[in-house]
């Protein structure tokens, strides 16, 4: 794990100023505090920050191949570089390191830009092609590790994180005020754009090029499965090759030449990736939890029950309110984002436990949108099932009354009523996406000031992009969809939260085969009835504890609802209602008043919505008004 950076003059009679380059690559100290690289050559220069994994003492990068005509800084593994060097040897490439960066290199020497769809991994690459005066820049297929970029007139700046980007100096940073609705109904922007204007990510599964021939060159490598494989076969027989799929991926995501861990919640997901590690390993695998000190949000007795179940090394840090606000805006600094996720800054402490011992932790991140582990899931697949019958039997007009008294009932009652097939229509946005929402699309014809943000920007367009990708029920467009938007937001979540404590997170269960294997599964292997992951929990059946298996998700809650509601009021007075926040003009001071207030009385729950609303805030002043994070008091 690693960070790189670059910046390429599109006129190559220009060069790279080299100043320019070092402030880039040492805004990513963080991510690579084992070493550092630069190479500047004319119009181009490559910066490298190395967390050192694979050849410790070798693996230094900027990594040019033999003859130094290709040059390449990398963040991620390769888990299959063992079984593609030989052949690549076979060929004539002398390797020089047990690196898997070369492995990468002599692949581009074989194959060009088409080399990514052998690599098997996670990763994020920028290679310089010296004789063709071409750049290329390379995502893994699920979007695992991050990559960044910014055009301008004159030059391509790209990086593992945005706050490189804007280091280099042109890019000055401004709102991409056209991602609002999108950011309040989701948490997060899907698709190229970010909270920045003018800076992109490299979406998943893609390759950008360029020369000054061709100029800019996008391509997409790779993409999800959209047929369902019909095969007949039992849940037992599936289950059998779940678990030996999984295995199997486990096993490869354990290469590493410095000490691995594991973060354990004490959910089926990591819990089964423990049962499947412990015999793996020579050693006591070493696993590592997190909590708050609320006892309803406690799930420390189940990771607990994980790690003896392994015989596992196992630790643990419990984060106080204080320490969690106290963190916040130092973590939206790293995260480059309002943080969409409470989860989020306990990840962080998790992580900087994790440091203390190893270098690499392997995740359970991925297995909910594969195996439709989210109550959401459920919940909607029953509406769709149910809903059959009353939208295609009850009268457009009769429904609409119905759905009239819906919002009539008290407000305890409508929370579900709202949510049910009774109030709800047939199609995506409606029976999934908007009754999720954080801010549902009529929230915001209130809320936001500029009624033309609404009107120009779909806030689900590219989630139901993806949901027309597929065919079939629910289950397998949510999957999908979640899959290409949601999931991104996490990775680049656990990416950002556990490199800011230097430390390389792991998701085996998004190898690439193994997903393509899980999503064209039939739906009703994932969702049984009214059991989520029916599946994964039969093949995990013999090695997790049953109190682990049957247990009810949580989700790794935290209360901050309840914390804004009480003693960090003061975080919504100054964040949310403060003359700063008001003033920006973005969201109308009578409804964000109501809101507070309705919260702060107990008369309405409007947590997420709060935290969404102070993030925002928060990462305003640390980005577009150059305010020091230390500086930004959150208690």
């Amino acid at each position: 794990m690693c960070g790189i950076a670059g910046i390429v003059k599109l006129n190559p009679r220009e060069v790279v100023d080299e100043t320019r380059l070092k402030r880039m690559r040492d805004v990513l100290r963080h991510r690579g505090p084992d070493g550092e690289g630069l190479l500047v050559e004319g119009p181009v220069g490559l910066g490298h920050r190395r967390l050192a994994i694979v050849d410790v003492a070798g693996g230094h990068q900027p990594m040019p191949n033999e003859d130094e005509t290709v040059w390449i800084v990398y963040n991620g593994e390769i888990y299959n570089h063992a079984a593609l060097r030989p052949g690549l040897e076979a060929r004539g490439h002398r390797y020089r390191t047990r690196s898997d960066t070369e492995t990468i290199l002599h692949s581009y020497e074989e194959e060009g830009e088409r080399c990514v769809e052998r690599l098997q991994g996670m990763f994020a690459f920028a290679l310089w092609d010296r004789r063709r005066g071409r750049l290329l820049l390379a995502r893994d297929r699920l979007g695992i590790k991050p990559l960044y970029y910014a055009r301008t007139d004159d030059e391509l700046l790209f990086a593992s994180e945005i706050k490189a980007i804007l280091a280099a100096g042109p890019v000055r940073p401004r709102l991409n005020a056209a991602i609002i609705p999108e950011f309040l109904a989701t948490r997060f922007v899907s698709g190229e754009e970010t909270f920045f204007e003018g800076v992109r990510k490299l979406l998943p599964g893609r390759t950008l090029s360029w020369s000054a021939g061709e100029g800019f060159r996008a391509r997409r490598y790779w993409r999800l499965p959209v047929e369902t494989d019909d095969a007949r076969l039992t849940l037992k027989e599936q289950a059998r090759e779940v678990h030996d799929r999984l295995a199997a991926a486990v096993r490869s995501h354990l290469m590493t030449d410095v000490p691995l861990g594991l973060f354990l919640s004490g959910g089926i997901d990591s819990t089964g990736l423990a049962a499947l590690m412990a015999p793996m390993l020579k050693e006591p695998i070493r696993t590592f939890a997190v909590s708050v000190t609320d006892p309803d949000a406690n799930e420390l007795a189940y990771a607990r029950l994980a790690a003896r179940s392994v015989g596992a090394e196992h630790r643990e840090v419990i984060v106080s309110p204080a320490e969690f606000f106290e963190a916040l805006p130092r973590l939206v600094w790293h995260e480059d984002e309002p943080i969409a996720f409470p989860a989020s800054i306990p990840l962080h402490f998790v992580s900087r436990l994790a440091s203390q011992h190893v270098k690499v932790v392997l995740t359970g991140e991925g297995a909910d949108e594969l195996f439709l582990g989210y109550n959401r899931y459920r919940v909607t697949a029953w509406n769709e099932r149910l809903g059959r019958a009353y939208w295609g039997l009850v009268p457009g007009p009769l429904r609409g009354t119905v759905g009239r008294l819906v919002t009539r009932l008290p407000r305890s009652m409508r929370r579900y009523a709202d949510r049910s097939f009774l109030a709800l229509a047939p199609d995506p946005r409606r029976l999934f996406f908007d009754p999720f929402a954080v801010f549902p699309e009529a929230l915001q014809q209130h809320l936001v000031a500029d009624a033309g943000l609404l009107a120009a920007r779909d806030p689900y367009a590219e989630a139901l992009r993806c949901c027309a990708e597929v065919s079939g029920g629910s289950p397998a467009w949510m999957s999908h969809a979640d899959l290409e938007t949601y999931l991104v937001e996490l990775l680049m979540k656990q990416d950002q939260m556990s490199m800011a404590a230097s430390v390389e997170s792991r998701v085996p269960f998004l190898d690439h085969e193994f997903v393509e294997h899980v999503v064209a599964l039939p739906g009703h292997l994932k969702l049984r009835g009214w059991r989520t992951k029916a599946v994964l929990r039969a093949a995990l059946r013999n090695l997790v504890p049953r109190e682990i298996l049957t247990r009810r998700k949580m989700g790794f809650p935290v209360p901050v609802g309840r914390w804004l509601r009480g003693p960090f009021w003061s975080i919504v007075e100054e964040f949310v209602l403060g003359p700063r926040a008001l003033g920006r003009g973005l969201f109308k001071p009578p409804v964000l008043q109501r809101l507070a207030e309705e919260h702060r009385r107990g008369t309405a729950e409007h947590g997420d919505r709060l935290w969404l609303l102070a993030n925002l805030e928060i990462w305003q002043r640390i980005f577009l008004d150059g305010e020091d994070m230390v500086g930004i008091s959150c208690q």
